[in-house]
């Protein structure tokens, strides 16, 4: 293959990342757009970076010395990165790179001033940007510096920054190779950034854009204030124009200086307002050839706008595709499930194929499209009532769509309103065999779904999967069940709405639900507290489980003392709930049965904390304290006017709530071990794939849609490449947050407490569970690293079930995400833990170790120390 060191901007285009770097790929594109003007230039390709290296083998040592190396050892990342700058800054360009680079100079103007900036070939990726990471250098003018700085961008690939990024995120150095982009040199009057979308709200259809006077370089580096305009639909909508006393110009000799801006001109706008727009409209272009918002740097030289850069923009959350063209308003599911981490391809695909109403994914996340509902005014007020119950949050964020008048069209009310979303209307006697009954159908349900499912293989597993989905769906919506739930959440919240208007008491339901029956995410933490019992006599067991790495710990616990004991509690303990985990509604996430040593932290947790018994004492006397409340609570009812008539529909609704209220944990259980089932069965399937050679590796079936993965069996074909395409996109979506509420515009609304009723400083959130505790704040983001002493507080993201074992042993609980009947909430209530949800930011605002006062009934969080 013939090397190629030095190629023309307009031989380049975007599909050339390889050769010549994101952003010489980028500016290549760029030069090819009809209307768009760039600085005439050429690439010094990565061809030539590739020889410079060679010059120097021994770099390869530094680098194997630069891989070992931890991101947060800073000093040690500082000297060797130098040492590599001052290698590659020394060594000699070849003859014929620098006749190269030489030639391509000379046919622009050797006497001409150029700017030389560095493209990485890992810059300005879809879903990666690396902007400032590498050197660029303006206005250097003479062959003999323009060869000198084209080394020093070689040699910036090793900035401590540019390293640091990479050793994070696991990008191998010896795969990332430097470009130059050299061209010539523009000498703007005013100079700026323009984002397609805004970089705030994420609004697709707002534009931003930033003007400084003089070269752009002062403003990207935060060294000057820029004039800020909000552009949509070719309207200014927002300026603000700033007092600009610097500005960055170039000299005559070359280099920049920072010069003192004229008092009279500092506040005016550096451009016209027909020049922002037609600035945006050319934006508009270059967005629309790449296909993604685009973060461009522009420069204005006699009214000629000149672009120097376009990368994309990679903050921004996706939005679900629906191709019509009409505005959609989204709910997160993730907020209502209590679990916001991305999920992958296959995991998404299950759950919609499982779900009973209509999802959209974006950015590895689901939505629900709510703009139907929305539109009508009766449907509006059911689902805004729903909403507010569960989520206030949520509740404001669609108060605020529709507030705006004109992007939710308006329909006529189809009818009277139905009841609300989720709900069912005919009621129910207060049968606790109602309960029982409905637990056992689904128990024989799942049991004939495992024996069935293991007399099918390859496609025909999959039309077997496709029939049980749909057998899944039946069991989910399943009337009396439906029934079951909303008639003990109206239980619990008529006694907490009755009871504040006739004893003044706030969230009563809350102590009357203690240990009520049937609550499965409850016993699942209380029988963790039964398997501690087990193994706190066996000193061995304790000692080796406080080692245990390898999840086939299990099978050498039975050589110790006591061991075969520990063994067999953690199995039955296992055979009962492990089909759960953290972000058990992704059925790609390993369960507990597949990891169990995600369980070892908190059972190691309940060994040191609690004395023997405590699960059942623990349950006895919530029970107790129940009794004690409806007892209290009967008595002072009696005292009051027409107190008979109050105490009997109190005590109707106390039964009530008690039969019924712990059934709002089963369906989630029935799900989750469906989905194991169907789990061990696409496992079962990948297996034989891999040994066909058709897939790399079992895990790689997670990448693709159900449909996908079916299609592979069918065919024995996969793309090797759609899988790739599909790990990166999931890394990408790792470090997007997904908003409560999300448009077809792409702006993210995150609602608002609008509350006036706490102390000054205190976190808002959503009270869901009574009471006021004070304690040590433990900040947990991930279960296995578990480390509670009595009296602690969790303070976390959010909490699905299997966060619940966690619960026995902290008195409060701090979440981010929830609503009144999530998981955590409910869990809390169970077990008498006074806790806030829906606090935003608690884990980065609340440090690890701090003292914090929990307000449960109040919905409210103070930090003390």
């Amino acid at each position: 293959m013939i090397e190629q060191y030095v190629l023309g901007l307009q031989e380049v285009d975007e599909t050339q990342g390889a050769t010549v770097g994101g952003k010489g790929a980028h500016l290549g594109a760029l030069s090819r757009i009809d209307g768009i003007r760039v600085p005439a230039g050429f690439c010094v390709t990565t061809d030539a970076f590739r020889r410079i290296m060679a010059e120097a083998p021994w770099i390869d040592d530094q680098l194997d010395q630069l891989s070992r190396l931890h991101p947060d050892d800073r000093e040690a990342i500082g000297t060797l990165s130098a040492e590599i700058r001052r290698t590659i800054e020394g060594i000699v360009l070849p003859d014929d790179v620098a006749a190269a680079i030489t030639r391509a100079l000379t046919g622009l103007g050797a006497r001409a001033a150029y700017a030389v900036r560095s493209s990485a070939t890992a810059e300005d990726l879809p879903t990666a940007s690396f902007a400032g990471q590498q050197d660029t250098y303006l206005n250097v003018m003479g062959l003999a510096a323009i060869l000198q700085h084209v080394s020093r961008c070689w040699a910036s690939l090793f900035t401590e920054r540019a390293v640091t990024y990479r050793q994070r995120n696991g990008i191998d150095h010896r795969t990332v190779y430097m470009a130059v982009v050299v061209q010539k040199m523009v000498f703007p009057q005013v100079a700026g950034v323009l984002f397609t979308a805004d970089p705030v709200t994420s609004n697709r259809k707002v534009a931003s854009v930033e003007a400084s006077f003089g070269l752009g370089e002062a403003l990207v580096s935060g060294r000057v204030n820029a004039d800020a305009y909000k552009v949509r639909d070719s309207e200014i909508i927002d300026k603000a124009v700033a007092t600009k006393r610097l500005a960055v110009h170039a000299l005559p000799g070359g280099g920049t200086r920072e010069q003192a801006i004229d008092s009279e001109q500092q506040d005016q706008p550096a451009l016209t307002d027909a020049q922002v727009v037609r600035l945006v409209r050319l934006g508009r272009r270059i967005e629309a050839h790449f296909g993604h918002p685009q973060d461009i740097e522009w420069c204005l030289v006699d009214d000629d706008f000149q672009i120097v850069q376009s990368r994309p923009i990679t903050t921004l959350f996706p939005v679900p595709e629906t191709g019509d063209g009409e505005n959609h308003v989204y709910v997160s599911v993730g907020h209502q499930q209590m679990m916001t981490d991305p999920m992958k391809p296959l995991g998404l695909s299950v759950w919609q194929l499982t779900a009973l109403a209509p999802m959209y994914d974006a950015g590895g996340r689901l939505f629900v499209d709510v703009t139907r509902r929305l539109a009508s005014p009766a449907s509006r007020a059911g689902l805004l009532a729903v909403m507010g119950r569960g989520d206030p949050l949520v509740r404001d964020a669609l108060e605020t769509v529709i507030d705006r008048g004109d992007f939710i069209p308006s329909l006529p009310d189809e009818g009277p309103a139905g009841p609300p979303a989720g709900g069912a209307p005919a009621p129910i006697e207060t049968d606790p065999a109602i309960v029982t009954d409905l637990i056992e159908r689904s128990r024989a349900s799942i049991a004939t779904l495992q024996r069935d499912i293991q007399t099918t293989s390859g496609p025909a597993r999959f039309d077997f999967l496709l029939a049980a989905f749909q057998e899944h769906k039946r069991a989910v919506g399943e009337p009396r069940s439906m029934q079951v739930i909303m008639a003990g959440m109206e239980a619990s919240w008529w006694l907490n709405e009755q009871l504040q208007a006739w004893l003044g008491e706030k969230n009563a339901a809350d102590t009357l639900t203690l240990s009520a029956p049937h609550n499965v995410t409850s016993e699942m933490g209380l029988a963790l507290l039964d398997v501690a019992d087990v193994i706190r006599p066996h000193p061995e067991v304790v000692a080796f489980l406080q080692k245990v790495e390898d999840e086939g710990f299990l099978d050498e616990l039975a050589k110790l003392p006591g061991g075969r004991e520990a063994r067999d509690a953690i199995r039955a303990y296992l055979d009962r709930y492990g089909m759960r985990c953290v972000g058990e509604i992704d059925i790609t996430r390993p369960r507990w049965s597949e990891r169990p040593t995600a369980l070892v932290p908190v059972i190691l947790d309940n060994i040191r904390n609690f004395e023997p018994g405590a699960g059942k004492r623990r349950f006895e006397q919530g029970r107790q304290k129940a009794e004690r409340k409806e007892q209290d609570v009967l008595e002072r009812l009696r005292a009051l006017p027409d107190g008979e008539r109050k105490a009997e529909e109190t005590k109707r609704m106390i039964d009530r709530v008690r039969t019924f209220i712990g059934y709002r944990e089963y369906p989630k259980y029935a799900i989750v071990s469906r989905y194991f089932v169907y789990k061990q069965a696409l496992l079962e399937e990948a297996e034989r794939l891999v040994r066909d050679n058709v897939l790399r590796e079992r895990e790689d079936i997670f990448y693709l849609t159900f449909q996908e993965l079916h299609d592979v069996a069918r065919t024995h074909q996969a793309d090797d490449q759609l899988i790739r395409r599909r790990k990166e996109a999931f890394r990408s979506y790792q470090a997007l947050t997904p908003p409560r509420v999300l448009t077809s515009e792409g702006e993210g609304i995150a609602g608002a407490y609008r509350r006036d009723d706490v102390p000054t400083g205190a976190l808002v959130g959503l009270p869901v569970s009574g009471g006021t505790v004070e304690g040590r704040a433990r900040v947990i983001l991930d279960l296995a690293e578990t480390d509670l002493e009595p009296g602690d507080i969790l303070v976390t993201a959010y909490t699905d079930p299997s966060w619940s074992p966690l619960f026995v042993a902290v008195e409060g609980l701090v979440t981010e995400v929830g609503g009144l009947m999530t998981h955590g909430a409910v869990v809390a209530r169970e077990y008498g833990l006074p806790a806030v949800v829906g606090v935003e930011h608690a884990t980065k605002l609340i440090r690890d170790g701090q003292r914090i006062r929990v307000h449960g009934t109040d919905g409210y969080v103070e930090i003390l120390s």
